[in-house]
């Protein structure tokens, strides 16, 4: 083979390793531009849920794809909450500071149904994770307000099974095992009313971060990258030979 032969061969593979990482790249950007409008077409449909009417208790979705269509929904219920069986989710953070969201389920009334109710955040003791600040939990039939969000997040546990009433993690099918109840696939995150002025729990809570902005830099990112590589290569390979031979 000769010289001229080789610098062919050498230039061919170098257009074609330039023109793979443009590809891949730019592809790279679209996708992050398709996923931001996703998330886009999300949140205008999370806006859409939280101006309709609010739902009762016998509206609350009864399997996991139909509670998902709900998620948002503002709600009105009528219970009575079962404190027995009250769970604290340890390393929850509000505001800055770690403590503990206090789950209660809720009795629905009228109807045989329950539904978790992620009623509000305790913060933790530094000393003593076990002393917990006091809180009220009202006898009788009580009026919630709220809205319908999804299973209290899973964080990282090394107990592969959580009892007791401070746990890491709650999972709805194994509490409703747990505690014979007969639950809806979702949980309630209670807001401030009348009704639970001076319970002692802070309710700030944040609404999901739908990240679009991560998204559109991402796909700047890859742009970016797909440019400079185009610009490298037209540098290198077209560029400083026209001027060598222009010299």
């Amino acid at each position: 083979m000769n010289a001229t032969s080789s610098r062919r061969n050498s230039r061919l593979l170098i257009l074609l390793a330039a023109a793979t990482v443009v590809s891949i790249t730019a592809r790279l950007g679209y996708w992050q531009l398709s996923r931001a409008a996703e998330k886009q077409a999300l949140q205008a449909a999370l806006d859409e849920r939280s101006g309709l009417p609010a739902l009762q208790g016998r509206e609350l979705a009864n399997s996991p794809e139909a509670a998902a269509l709900q998620h948002f929904r503002s709600v009105r219920l009528q219970g009575r909450w079962l404190a027995d069986k009250t769970v604290l989710l340890d390393n929850r953070p509000m505001g800055g500071r770690v403590g503990f969201v206090v789950i209660t389920p809720l009795q629905l009334e009228p109807g045989p149904g329950a539904v978790v109710v992620q009623r509000g955040w305790l913060p933790r003791n530094s000393a003593d994770r076990a002393a917990l600040p006091p809180f009220e939990t009202p006898g009788g039939r009580v009026d919630v307000a709220g809205w319908v969000a999804p299973a209290p997040s899973r964080l990282f546990e090394f107990a592969a099974v959580a009892s007791g009433p401070i746990r890491q993690n709650l999972d709805l099918p194994e509490y409703a095992r747990e505690t014979r109840l007969a639950l809806a696939p979702l949980s309630i995150q209670e807001s401030d009313s009348p009704h639970t002025a001076g319970d002692g729990l802070l309710r700030n809570w944040s609404r999901p971060a739908i990240g679009i902005q991560k998204n559109y830099g991402y796909a700047a990112q890859w742009f970016a990258l797909a440019a400079l590589t185009a610009g490298l290569y037209v540098w290198f390979q077209w560029v400083q030979p026209w001027r060598r031979l222009a010299r």
